[in-house]
């Protein structure tokens, strides 16, 4: 596996994602409607909803990371938001289909669970929340990716295909921590509290890619942390009291979003916290 397909690779993740495979020794090729000066590799100028030119751009690769998607339910139609991430993602998986590329690594969203942008705010049925807590987006963002994580568990089905939905939470750059609300709970109440430093999605796409793993897999990336100064159980009992069925005793600031499925498929662990860029 020597060249791997980006898509959205002059996004703010797949910048960072093409940059440490390049320095890992990896061929990248960048598939993006615009062009980044920041990136040193290959870039092509695709229309994912064209599926001709997506075949054609995807010519060549040993593995996919599809990272191209409207990142949240602001700025577009809900139609649009809807269709653009669902055509797109069964595009690169039918067009991987066809040209034989066996491992396709997915970015999906914690917005799946529908607790993010929900019209109507609902708490989590359990915690921690895992991979198996019911998926009840209320909008079409989350619906998006949730239809994206079944199209790849499809291809799998129909061609044995390894996939890996990875359901990042909100993705922070060590720029970025220095305007987080860390003393403000309540600022991030309705995304659990859920983070992942940037550098640690980088190495989840990558753990993803090199895992021997043969099966089709939706994990949750998110770190072992908080983003607040408060202890989670403090969180839970000041913002969530309704949620009785607390599967464990959360130590210090311990996350709420599980990330056990990824350590343990991926053998990934998220090494960076906003601590270490306070």
């Amino acid at each position: 596996m020597r060249t791997i397909a980006v898509t959205g690779g002059s996004g703010k993740l797949g910048v960072w994602v093409v940059d440490d495979l390049l320095r890992q020794g990896y061929q990248v090729v960048s598939l993006d409607e615009k062009r980044s000066d920041k990136l040193r590799c290959k870039q092509l100028k695709v229309d994912l909803s064209d599926f001709g030119q997506v075949v054609g751009a995807l010519h060549g690769s040993d593995a996919i990371i599809h990272l191209a998607a409207i990142p949240a339910p602001l700025g577009y139609t809900n139609d649009y938001i809807f269709s653009n991430n669902v055509r797109s993602t069964y595009h690169v998986l039918e067009a991987a289909s066809v040209l034989g590329i066996d491992k396709v690594v997915t970015g999906s969203s914690e917005s799946a669970y529908g607790f993010c942008w929900a019209k109507t705010p609902f708490s989590p049925n359990y915690v921690p929340v895992d991979e198996l807590h019911p998926a009840l987006p209320q909008e079409c963002y989350g619906l998006s990716k949730i239809v994206g994580e079944q199209t790849a568990e499809m291809f799998h089905r129909r061609t044995g295909m390894r996939v890996y939905s990875l359901r990042f939470s909100m993705i922070v750059t060590p720029q970025e921590y220095s305007r987080s609300a860390i003393s403000e709970p309540e600022r991030y109440k309705r995304i659990l509290w859920s983070y992942i430093d940037i550098r640690d999605a980088v190495q989840a796409c990558i753990a993803s890619l090199r895992s021997d793993d043969e099966g089709c897999h939706t994990l949750n990336i998110t770190s072992n942390d908080t983003l607040s100064d408060w202890p989670t159980e403090r969180l839970l009992s000041h913002f969530y009291p309704e949620i009785t069925d607390r599967r464990q005793t959360f130590a210090g600031r311990e996350a709420i979003v599980s990330n056990a499925g990824a350590k343990s498929i991926l053998n990934w662990t998220p090494e960076f916290t906003w601590e270490q860029n306070k």
